[in-house]
């Protein structure tokens, strides 16, 4: 992996980034470490949770995955050398202030998140989706006082509209931070929504994109294949709608270039993302370090200009 810069921030982060949603849901608290450990090791130092992670899960209160990391860098010693984002938004308790972007919601998460974190700040908080009851002055304000405060560096939006991004920034003054990264849903099979709505905003706003999903649900890993049959489990079925000639052709483009490096599906589906001069690091997802090692060859990969015209014209349209 290399290190690089993230957007405009001081922030020096792995161009490939550790998601956790997984951790206390399809990964327990081992696998979620030796996930982590592995990640460190091969130059990993970004990490991305949420608080809500992961409620859908039967037993899962939320926040789990915030305290397996808090126990982690606790055993592990190491939370000065990572960078460490979290979101908020979600539901995390019961009343009218259980949820949003509110005054009264923020100043109780950022509390909690840090207690399951066991730290004293977080170097990037995140929204994970615009909260349109709350007035964006009222959240960006907030923002500010926790930045002033240290609790947190920067601040960034995940899933927010053009309109939502620009509304946050313009409520930005010399006081109140705007927001420094955008997190979106893009890859190679989900391009349109990125770039014709939020690329340019995210030159020009200098911010470090991070994508989350960048193999689509494990379609871009090459696990499902022409002839085969489909696992009946949760992911799968959402990759269903890519399991058609369309889909199939675009997986023959990322195998031409995936043998022409001597590398796996996932890795070049990845390097596809950091070919684009807006992006940062893609948002990984494993729950065993075996899984990680196929994708972390992607940050050291570099494509050239005719593998990345290949790739594009092979998803043109989607």
């Amino acid at each position: 992996m290399q290190i690089v810069t993230l957007g405009n921030t001081d922030l020096q982060v792995s161009n490939l980034c550790l998601g956790t949603m997984q951790f206390g849901w399809t990964a327990d608290e081992d696998a979620s470490f030796a996930v982590m450990d592995a990640f460190v090791a091969a130059g990993g130092n970004f990490i991305d949770t949420a608080d809500i992670y992961s409620v859908w899960a039967p037993g899962n209160p939320g926040g789990v995955s915030e305290e397996i990391i808090g126990r982690w860098m606790k055993a592990r010693g190491n939370r000065n050398q990572l960078v460490i984002a979290t979101k908020l938004r979600g539901k995390m308790w019961d009343g009218p202030d259980g949820q949003g972007l509110s005054r009264a919601h923020i100043e109780r998460a950022i509390d909690d998140s840090l207690r399951r974190l066991q730290a004293d700040s977080i170097d990037l908080y995140q929204c994970h989706w615009a909260d349109d009851n709350t007035p964006v002055e009222e959240t960006m304000t907030v923002f500010s006082e926790l930045a002033a405060s240290g609790k947190v560096r920067y601040v960034g939006a995940s899933n927010f509209s053009p309109d939502q991004l620009n509304a946050a920034q313009s409520a930005g003054t010399a006081s109140v931070p705007a927001f420094a990264t955008l997190q979106p849903h893009y890859n190679l099979v989900h391009r349109t929504e990125y770039e014709f709505s939020h690329e340019d905003l995210s030159s020009k706003q200098g911010l470090g994109v991070i994508p989350y999903s960048p193999l689509e649900g494990g379609f871009l890993s090459g696990k499902y294949r022409r002839g085969e049959a489909t696992p009946k489990t949760p992911r799968a079925q959402g990759a269903q709608k890519f399991l058609n000639d369309k889909g199939f052709a675009v997986l023959d483009a990322i195998d031409e270039v995936a043998s022409a490096h001597s590398t796996t599906v996932a890795a070049i589906a990845l390097s596809w993302l950091l070919s684009k001069p807006t992006i940062t690091a893609p948002i990984l997802g494993a729950n065993s370090p075996d899984q990680l090692s196929a994708l972390i060859p992607a940050g050291d990969l570099d494509l050239t200009d005719a593998e990345v015209q290949a790739l594009d014209s092979a998803t043109a349209g989607y």
